[in-house]
């Protein structure tokens, strides 16, 4: 019996899942991919053209991020402070008190790789 305890944490080889590290890029761009699903893609659409179900609503549109020119840090600083902290559309919500500073960064990782890769937000 104690044999069977102790190998049930143990997947078999056809059940091994990959685990990634906690702090390599892959990982902060998967969690950022569910931060993205989560809080952005109701405005800027699965693939992160400004093209979600609720951005026939605002005039302007929700920007479309797979053609975004700002730095990193300027994308922070949106997605912490909203639109019209950096100037730009009323419509873009703050969400610095709803993200942790951790999920903001990782949702700039993800945007990297929307961006550099122009694959879908999904």
């Amino acid at each position: 019996m104690l044999a069977l305890v102790l190998a049930a944490p143990f997947a078999s080889a056809e059940e091994e899942v990959l685990i990634l590290p906690r702090d390599t890029t892959d990982a902060a761009v998967i969690r950022g991919s569910i931060a993205y699903r989560t809080y952005c893609v109701l405005c800027h659409g699965s693939t992160g053209k400004g093209d979600g179900r609720a951005a026939k609503m605002y005039t302007p549109r929700p920007a479309n991020l797979t053609v975004s020119p700002f730095p990193d840090q300027y994308k922070e600083m949106i997605i912490r402070g909203g639109g019209p902290a950096v100037g730009r559309s009323p419509f873009m919500p703050p969400w610095g008190d709803e993200l942790t500073d951790e999920q903001i960064s990782d949702l700039v990782s993800f945007l990297r790789e929307v961006r550099k890769m122009g694959t879908p937000a999904s």
